[in-house]
């Protein structure tokens, strides 16, 4: 059912005047309550205001997920602030970049993160939540805090892309983003409910797990667990505990994790609380999700969404998955999918997936030629993934920069990667081209499953493996074995660092 809510500070205020008893966070060893959330929320909005910041100027949040992180993003949206959310570990040089970009007001981080040295010869106040005085700083704020009117200009926080295959981009959004995707990806598709327990392995300064673990969760009043480790694997076993240890309800999570938590769990798991498993960031492979199926019998709902759309706008359905296949749109969406002339194409061939809905964000920040590129007429969204689109179901191809032609014909560096996936010595893989006598040859970079050994006559057999389910001009020419493959902080490969 369709709620009706103003913003944010809406959702807090009837949660905890009508539930404010029910667990929103379980942090660690801390259950916080809406009501108490709602306190803290406001409390954090007027320490925000006792330090001289004023409606619409930015402030920079690297935190990690913690209750602090809830406090300090919806404080600052109720006083009319604009949070910018970013990793709590970036390196010191992507932090100077996203300062100069953003110009904002005041840091709100921990005493371990870049981002102060980054900032440091700046005027601008810094707050960090494992500071001994903060504590009491919270504690003497006024637990109420009126809410700000709407922005003018729309924007009430800020993402910044990933930036796999350039310079990080602002996205800015709005509420009312947040609260179009919780009606109609969380609601619709997912059907969530207050009594869901949320946990999500993407963390909250992405556009996935900010939906994931904040958006979704406090619109409908369920329970998010938050975990402020990261998702690499020495992580994973902490991963399975908190499952067994607080049952979550939904799941959340992309491929690559899946496939080193499918390598690493015992069979059968502790995964009987789970009703869903939700993927996305890049695509599922048709042989993962039948691995997680048979380890776990759960299905995964592979899906695609963007920084600039907040969430995922295509998705399979429970009870209706295609393995290997993206799925439908999520109701409130459109899509065209275009030629290199911008035409739109028939069913069945692939092109340039093109996006249109209420979540979308209308520019880049400062960033007026990507905006011109991107962000096009009549509200459409140039998604840059290739897909191609049968009977309303849509199959990603891939990005549109990876895709490359080897001897007049097009590769698809993602179907490759999903065959040599497949291999029985392969934990990871990412394919790219280089070129060759004058031409552009496919390229596997491959981590070998721990136990494996490199031996001489391993790259023959695996380019037997390939030939035997693809064409021969996408086998790979060379295979690189490699310790590990470059990735961005949301999990995907980052294929331009393997040139």
């Amino acid at each position: 059912m369709t709620r009706r809510f103003k913003d944010y500070a809406d959702i807090l205020h009837q949660h905890a005047v009508n539930r404010g008893g029910h667990t929103a966070l379980y942090h660690e060893q801390d259950c916080i309550s809406y009501a108490l959330l709602e306190e803290n929320v406001n409390r954090f909005g007027n320490l925000l205001k006792s330090i001289g910041l004023t409606a619409g100027e930015r402030i920079v949040l690297a935190l990690p997920d913690c209750p602090d992180a809830f406090y300090a993003f919806l404080g600052a949206m109720k006083c009319g602030l604009q949070p910018v959310l970013l990793s709590a570990d970036m390196p010191r040089s992507s932090y100077a970049e996203v300062l100069r970009d953003a110009a904002p007001s005041a840091l709100i981080t921990t005493g371990a993160s870049e981002v102060l040295k980054a900032g440091a010869g700046s005027a601008m106040p810094t707050l960090c939540i494992d500071d001994g005085a903060y504590p009491g700083r919270l504690g003497q704020a006024s637990p109420s805090l009126a809410p700000s009117p709407p922005s003018e200009d729309g924007v009430d926080f800020f993402l910044y892309s990933s930036g796999s295959t350039g310079k990080p981009k602002g996205v800015p959004h709005s509420q009312g983003d947040m609260l179009f995707c919780a009606e109609h990806y969380a609601g619709k598709v997912l059907e969530m409910s207050a009594d869901d327990v949320v946990l999500s392995a993407s963390k909250l300064h992405f556009a996935y797990g900010l939906g994931n673990s904040l958006i979704f969760p406090l619109y409908f009043g369920a329970s998010v667990v938050l975990n402020p480790r990261n998702a690499g694997p020495a992580d994973i076993f902490h991963l399975f505990q908190l499952i067994a240890e607080r049952r979550p309800t939904l799941f959340f999570a992309v491929p690559t994790l899946y496939n080193m938590m499918a390598k690493t769990m015992d069979e059968g798991g502790s995964f009987s609380s789970i009703r869903l498993c939700v993927s996305a960031g890049e695509a599922l492979p048709e042989g993962l999700y039948r691995e997680w199926q048979r380890l776990t019998g759960l299905e995964i709902l592979d899906g695609i969404g963007s920084t600039e759309a907040l969430h995922i706008f295509i998705s399979n359905r429970p009870g209706r998955t295609v393995p290997g296949k993206t799925g439908v749109l999520v109701q409130g969406y459109e899509a065209r999918i275009i030629g290199e002339d911008g035409r739109p194409l028939p069913s069945g061939r692939p092109g340039t997936l093109l996006i249109r809905g209420r979540s979308t964000a209308r520019s880049y920040w400062r960033r007026p030629d990507r905006t011109a590129k991107t962000m096009l007429a009549d509200g459409w969204l140039d998604t840059g993934d290739v897909f191609i689109e049968e009977n309303g179901c849509y199959t990603y191809q891939g990005r549109r920069d990876d895709l490359f032609k080897s001897g007049g014909n097009w590769v698809s560096p993602l179907k490759v990667e999903h065959v040599l996936r497949d291999h029985p010595a392969v934990l990871e893989c990412a394919v790219t081209s280089r070129p060759m006598e004058g031409l552009q040859k496919p390229v596997a970079y491959v981590v070998l499953k721990p136990g494996c050994e490199k031996e001489a006559g391993l790259p023959r057999k695996m380019r037997s493996f390939v030939l035997e389910r693809l064409p021969a001009y996408m086998c790979p020419v060379r295979f690189i074995f490699t310790e590990q493959l470059p990735k961005t902080g949301t999990g995907k490969i980052q294929r331009s660092a393997l040139h």
